[in-house]
């Protein structure tokens, strides 16, 4: 289960089953030879087809060579069942279902006993035999996986086409690396790799100004804070330095902001600073970054899991533009409704949109779902303890829940239609790559007129769908920047979303305005 961003302030092949042919008189007496096939026209003499003799199936009157000989229509009326004359037979120019005794032996020369020939028959690996000497590939249904798809398996058309999960092999070992490096400075600056003093991170981390100074979302950093830059200048707010094991070991911003600094407050009354600090890039770095082993080892299990079966069903590139676009969300959000003094990492709305998907693999397969009710009931309950334990004291709630809203608005967007639209649609079966349809329109990049031509009015409606949301939560992320960077106002009930209101648990992280 991902943590949040954490603070102190995530068919069967029937292998062509060949039965011999047979003459069902021959099991009441002994045949010196093996009965061929009978005739499959009633003017033709069965040895042609017995012994090869080639005729043109394309002869009209002539039945397919798809049907068995157990078929009726197979056998016009009037035909009969005759053997072929005694002979030597010709290697290739009968139904050859003799024991060689060796692999690679001539079939004459290791069948010198040819009536006494043992006929062999293939099965199919399942033990059930066919009657058809020519078994076609049967058509799949569109039911054929009705109630095949179980809890923690994708259901979206086409979802078994694997590819390598290159993204989140990638942004794994990214993740790491930077975890690593987390620790490695923790330890130059305080002695430690892992804060304990002047307090312990239970997360089993670097201390929040090491996270801070390193590129967590931390909003004194980001823009003008009232409470900071509007400050008297007889009641100055002071930071904990990157390498503070004391309370009382205080820094400017701009050191505890890292990356070059940024402007140093004015204490004098006056919030509207120029310049203001505008670390915008701490709306992506925190995606690489965790709080702590705990933390990064949460979502490293969920990412090596669900995610990456997600991003084998959908490919790299829907998959990379989900979870980033959920994890910027997710801290955009954050940074709107968490406390100003809230540091926040950890790629846990990225996984909350990917969790978004496997919601919307859910709905979009229903059908196809041996326990719909079941699998849904899991995935409410995942994301409802996720929820819960943000509620805890310095995880950001907010990252879960923009980075949710984001996949599900993303997963509309980018994925392809449900499965009983696209079957309704022509669209074929392929969920990742659209092809093997009958009705299929070119690619819009090569013809981008081609691909809205004869597209039925049901394909139009859902594409409005998919428009309506995509301008929607354009429209929501460009309001919540906005209100970010120049309105500054926060929602006063919104806090309990992240916290609950015991201990002054909802206090933590607030710089109250003392002016």
């Amino acid at each position: 289960m991902a943590s949040g961003g954490y603070s102190y302030g995530g068919a069967g092949n029937h292998g062509h089953t060949q039965q011999p042919y047979y003459d069902p008189d021959s099991v009441r007496g002994h045949s010196p030879q093996p009965t061929p096939a009978p005739s499959y026209h009633s003017g033709q003499n069965a040895t042609d087809y017995a012994y090869g003799v080639q005729h043109n199936q394309n002869q009209p009157g002539r039945p397919s060579p798809f049907d068995t000989v157990f078929d009726d229509n197979a056998y016009p009326s009037g035909s009969k069942y005759n053997t072929p004359g005694a002979g030597t037979p010709q290697p290739g120019y009968y139904q050859d279902t003799g024991y060689y005794g060796q692999a690679g032996a001539s079939p004459i020369a290791s069948r010198p006993n040819l009536n006494e020939d043992i006929p062999l028959q293939d099965r199919p690996k399942g033990g059930e035999a066919n009657d058809h000497i020519y078994d076609a590939a049967a058509a799949p249904t569109s039911r054929s996986r009705r109630g095949k798809v179980r809890v923690g398996e994708l259901g979206m058309l086409g979802s078994d086409k694997k590819r390598i999960p290159f993204v989140v092999y990638l942004f794994s070992l990214a993740q790491l690396a930077v975890f690593i490096a987390e620790i490695a400075k923790n330890g130059i600056l305080t002695g430690s790799p892992i804060m304990i003093k002047p307090q312990f991170n239970p997360m089993i981390g670097p201390s929040t100004q090491v996270l801070i100074n390193m590129g967590a979302r931390y909003a004194p950093c980001m823009h003008n804070i009232k409470a900071i830059q509007g400050a008297p200048a007889d009641k100055p707010i002071y930071f904990l330095c990157p390498n503070a094991t004391r309370n009382d070991q205080i820094c400017p911003l701009s050191t505890l902001c890292g990356f070059g600094g940024v402007p140093d407050p004015i204490f004098d009354g006056n919030a509207n600073q120029s310049p203001a600090p505008d670390q915008w890039f701490r709306f992506i770095i925190p995606i690489f970054m965790h709080a702590g082993i705990i933390h990064i080892g949460f979502n490293l299990l969920l990412q090596l899991t669900v995610a990456k079966e997600m991003e084998q069903a959908i490919g790299s590139v829907r998959f990379f533009l989900v979870y980033m676009s959920a994890g910027i969300f997710g801290f955009v959000m954050g940074g709107n409704f968490a406390a100003a003094g809230i540091a926040s990492t950890g790629a846990s709305g990225s996984l909350f949109g990917i969790i978004a998907l496997t919601l919307l693999d859910l709905l979009y397969s229903w059908s196809e779902r041996r326990s719909p009710v079941k699998d849904l009931m899991f995935i409410i309950l995942d994301m409802v303890i996720a929820f819960v334990l943000g509620l805890l004291p310095g995880l950001d709630n907010f990252s879960h829940i923009g980075g949710f809203l984001m996949g599900l608005a993303l997963g509309i967007c980018v994925l392809h239609s449900p499965n009983a639209l696209r079957r309704r649609l022509d669209e074929g079966s392929t969920y990742a790559a659209v092809h093997g349809g009958q009705n299929l329109a070119p690619s819009f990049l090569k013809s981008p007129i081609g691909f809205f031509k004869g597209r039925k009015p049901l394909w139009w409606a859902w594409w409005l769908v998919r428009v309506a949301v995509l301008i929607g939560i354009i429209v929501v992320f460009i309001v919540l920047l906005n209100n970010f960077y120049k309105v500054g106002e926060q929602c006063g009930w919104c806090k309990y979303l992240s916290c609950l209101p015991i201990k002054d648990w909802c206090e933590l992280g607030v710089i109250k305005d003392s002016s």
